[in-house]
């Protein structure tokens, strides 16, 4: 298999090392179980969205070693000749549960649970956290902002600010997070995400007037097309832009704004619109919003929004900061015992959790509760006890992906789910100031 389309290789050489001193000490089919999870939320965050599922699961339908990856690692004495031989044939045979795409998380909570063997399962660390550490980061702004935009629609626009495989990955996540459309054509054709797009200033710039450029657009776009108005004047270029749309036989579909301040240039354009006779024009802006220009933002006359190089690195935030940890192996008996980390500041619980969310009696999520202990069954019954919505769901069982959580239904089904997990929670998780996650995390340990 050509390196190209495997996705094994999209990994740190320590895993592989790894393997090869378990194979060799014996341990490397010790039964394990592996959380991937966030320790803390950044300040700037009062709840994470799950992205990137539907990702990871599409990644490891192709994750396995092909000769021309074997031959490197043999050239290259990576690992030695039993790990080649055991990397051959090497498909995950375990089971993956998580957090259902699009879900609010919090600290701790634990985002995807990998249980196998010890070598299959550490195989796909860095793969998983390299797609949901930047997917999660993503969603999670692209949330904020259309928190923000209190129902306007907000449009990725971050293609040409971050790397191109990257921006594909951020439409998706972008769309998870509340946005509706998309200018990448790839994340279009990839994910059936809506298309956005009509011109830039060189286009404007092109021609020997404005008046020419903005009739030649709608002479191929329609007079419903959006008309970028501040290459030059944005009042000179309003009033050409819906002189020429009606002289097309239409009234213009918007106009664009791009620089300046945009919320006195707002309602000027409204004012100037109106008394245009061009009530229905729509405006929408671009340059460098974030979440909290867009909050700016709320009171003036504005349709939508244009965002990119704050949604696509994460508004500040560009990982998510997940890790991925060994909670629990068997031992020499083949007990499953509980492992963590005692490490000075990054710490860790051990032993597989089992997550649900409490709602309060107003109907708002209380408390993340994570129990920790017993059977997955004893855990269940100990949610349904504590009244806690139960989080995760199975990924992958026995090896064999669950389609319906990367299938064509599972991005729509994704972002339907981040929106009643967001509304589910309480008023603070709304707000866009540094503080405290929106609701705890709490641990129940079982017998």
């Amino acid at each position: 298999m050509p390196a190209s389309v495997s996705t094994a290789f999209l990994t740190d050489m320590y895993e592989l090392t790894m393997v090869d001193a378990a194979l060799k000490g014996g341990t490397a089919n010790r039964h394990s179980v592996f959380e991937l999870f966030g320790r803390r939320l950044p300040a700037t965050r009062r709840f994470g969205v799950v992205a990137g599922t539907g990702r990871v699961l599409e990644a490891l339908e192709r994750f396995e070693f092909g000769s021309e990856q074997l031959d490197w690692l043999h050239r290259h004495s990576i690992v030695s000749d039993d790990t080649i031989d055991y990397l051959k044939d090497f498909r995950f045979s375990g089971n993956l549960y998580g957090y259902g795409e699009g879900e609010c998380y919090f600290e701790g909570s634990p985002i995807m649970t990998v249980e196998g063997t010890f070598a299959e399962a550490v195989l796909l660390e860095t793969l998983a956290l390299s797609i949901l550490n930047h997917d999660c980061a993503v969603a999670s702004a692209a949330s904020r902002m259309t928190i923000a935009a209190h129902g306007r629609p907000c449009l990725d626009m971050g293609a040409r600010r971050t790397h191109e495989r990257a921006a594909v990955s951020a439409a998706r996540a972008a769309f998870i997070g509340g946005f509706v459309g998309t200018s990448d054509l790839e994340a279009g054709i990839r994910y059936g995400i809506h298309t956005i797009g009509t011109s830039a200033h060189s286009f404007t710039l092109l021609h020997d007037s404005e008046e020419e450029a903005f009739r030649i657009q709608i002479d191929a776009l329609g007079a419903q097309t959006t008309l970028l108005v501040d290459t030059y004047d944005v009042t000179e270029g309003v009033e050409k832009a819906v002189k020429i749309a009606r002289e097309a036989g239409g009234e213009l579909g918007a106009i664009r704004l791009d620089s300046g301040d945009l919320v006195a240039q707002a309602f000027k354009v409204r004012g100037q619109l109106d008394a245009l006779g061009s009530a229905h024009t729509k405006i929408t802006v671009t340059s460098d919003l974030d979440e909290y220009a867009i909050a700016a933002l709320g009171a003036a006359p504005v349709d939508s929004y244009g965002v990119g190089t704050r949604l696509v690195t994460g508004s500040g935030v560009p990982t998510a900061a997940l890790v991925y940890k060994l909670v629990e192996r068997a031992n020499d008996a083949g007990d499953m015992i509980d492992v963590a980390k005692k490490s000075s500041s990054k710490s860790t619980v051990g032993g597989r959790k089992i997550a649900g969310r409490v709602r309060g009696k107003d109907g708002y999520a209380s408390e993340e509760l994570l129990v920790v202990g017993g059977t997955a069954d004893q855990a269940r019954a100990e949610l349904d006890k504590q009244g806690a919505r139960p989080l995760q769901v199975p990924l992958i069982v026995d090896g064999e992906i669950q389609r319906e959580h990367w299938g064509p239904n599972a991005l729509e089904a994704a972002r339907d789910r981040h929106r009643e997990s967001r509304n589910e929670l309480p008023y603070q998780a709304w707000r866009l100031s540094e503080g405290e996650a929106a609701i705890p995390t709490r641990y129940l340990r079982i017998d």
